[in-house]
């Protein structure tokens, strides 16, 4: 007979395991001696040791399911329950305890974690479900497309909820996207009418911009460019395919007409020029004949200034006043003069002149007599008054006198 501290043999071969329960049959050794026979069973202990080791560090560092190591627990609780192996089972059954506690400990925390997860997937989704039902509303078309796509990518990142949950916050999420994808439809179709529009109304303005390109209607043809551009901006793009052509064939017939219009307008210009050195030459001619000597002759020189300079054209418009003004100014003079001589020569005017400076004087002589008269007899009082009146009469003759003079005595 062999023994050791948990197991023995006894004299029949049969081999005993102790326990706190006592002393329970580990198997029959018949292929050698007894302590071949508790070496044996010591081993299948140790491997029992080795496995419950390997299952605790599992347990503990990796993410073993709960269903798993609770059926890796109930296949070792059943190999120390059938007393297989000679050693400490009470204490192996002692930690398979504690290995379920831990377990459970961990599927309990496993499933607060879910629950959590669970629950911040759910805020999530619904926070995913606001945003695309407010940028179902939005009409910045490519930035509220490339979020609602964005939100798609988030979505798929997160896990799923329970089914009735998800359904419901995914319709929702869906709904907004189909929403935001109709309007936004319907906006680019009512765009591109727009723009078909837009085209026809540009090819129109194309074709008159085209037509006028050759106009030598100067004035009357920029004015109507101008109304074209402005109803050409009015009308918006046109797709964009057909846009820029457009513009360029429009720009183009604008082009051709405003250089051809510059080109008339410098040689104008350089002929306006031109013509403004010939006036300013005749001007300086005229304005010899001030001031006037010879009416008669400065009356010919400048009718004969006059005929070379009507047939001269047109000067810059800028310096047309002034020419003018000086031109004007030497015909003015030249009408005075005139006037002042028919004044001086015309026959009534100097004989209803005389006239009046002879009734002036009569009057003179005639008070001057009264006055003498009223002195010699010695009325002061009537002689003041009469040479008051007599310096008045006097005034009179002596502007007649003037005059007169003017018409050459």
């Amino acid at each position: 007979m062999s023994s050791d501290p948990w197991g023995r043999v006894d004299e029949t071969g049969t081999v005993y395991v102790r326990t706190a329960d006592g002393e329970q049959v580990v198997g029959s050794w018949q292929a050698g001696t007894p302590e071949e026979a508790l070496a044996y069973f010591e081993r299948k202990y140790e491997g029992l040791v080795v496995e419950i080791g390997l299952l605790e560090r599992r347990v503990r560092t990796t993410d073993l399911s709960a269903k798993d190591a609770t059926a890796a627990i109930g296949h070792l609780r059943q190999q120390i329950d059938e007393h297989h192996a000679v050693g400490d089972l009470d204490a192996l059954r002692k930690r398979l305890d504690q290995l379920v506690a831990d377990v459970d400990a961990r599927r309990e925390e496993r499933k607060a974690q879910k629950a959590r997860q669970s629950d911040e997937a759910r805020q999530a989704k619904e926070k995913l479900v606001t945003e695309a039902e407010e940028l179902a509303a939005s009409e910045q078309w490519r930035a509220a497309g490339e979020r609602l796509r964005a939100l798609v990518d988030s979505w798929k990142s997160l896990p799923r909820l329970d089914r009735k949950s998800d359904d419901e916050l995914w319709h929702r999420f869906s709904h907004a996207r189909s929403a935001f994808s109709k309007r936004r439809k319907a906006h680019f179709a009512s765009l591109d009418a727009q723009r078909e529009e837009a085209r026809k109304t540009k090819e129109r303005l194309v074709a008159e911009a085209e037509a006028l390109s050759g106009s030598t209607d100067w004035g009357p043809t920029a004015a109507r460019y101008r109304e074209l551009m402005a109803d050409w901006k009015a009308a918006g793009r046109a797709q964009r395919e057909h846009e820029d052509d457009l513009w360029n064939r429009f720009r183009g017939a604008q082009d051709i007409f405003f250089q051809a219009r510059s080109e008339v307008f410098a040689e104008r210009d350089a002929e306006q020029r031109e013509n403004l050195t010939r006036k300013e030459e005749l001007v300086a001619e005229a304005e010899k004949l001030l001031p006037v000597q010879d009416l008669k002759a400065a009356r010919a020189a400048f009718r004969s200034i006059n005929e070379r300079w009507e047939a001269i054209g047109h000067v810059p418009r800028d310096a047309r006043p002034k020419i003018e003004g000086r031109m004007h100014a030497v015909e003015r003079a030249i009408q005075e003069s005139e006037e002042a001589e028919w004044r001086r020569t015309n026959p009534e005017a100097r004989a209803r002149a005389a006239g009046l400076t002879g009734q002036l004087q009569d009057a003179v002589d005639k008070l001057q007599k009264q006055i003498d008269a009223a002195r010699a007899a010695g009325n002061d009082a009537k002689a003041d008054k009469l040479a008051r009146e007599l310096e008045g009469r006097q005034a009179l003759l002596d502007q007649a006198l003037k005059g007169l003079e003017e018409f050459g005595g």
